[in-house]
């Protein structure tokens, strides 16, 4: 599964917080399998909305929707806020 192109403001984002590398790794485990145990990729309450999100870090998800056979990611946040 692919990840469409991040929108400027969360490319800033990552970039701001030293996050580009770590998004590059999760990018790649996520294209080869969105199942990837490190990603802990789970559907967030209420489930009938359809967003989920995966891990970047420890400390930073990114929360996305499926859009046919890609995944659109319109959040980055900080998990512990």
């Amino acid at each position: 599964m692919q990840i469409k192109n991040l929108r400027p403001d969360l490319t800033a984002y990552l970039k701001s917080r030293g996050l580009l590398k770590k998004w590059q790794k999760a990018v790649l485990l996520f294209s080869a399998n969105i199942k990837q145990p490190s990603l802990n990729v789970e559907l967030l309450e209420p489930k009938w909305r359809g967003i989920y999100s995966f891990r970047i870090d420890r400390k930073y998800r990114a929360l996305f929707f499926l859009d046919g056979e890609r995944a659109e990611v319109f959040q980055i946040t900080n998990h512990y806020k």
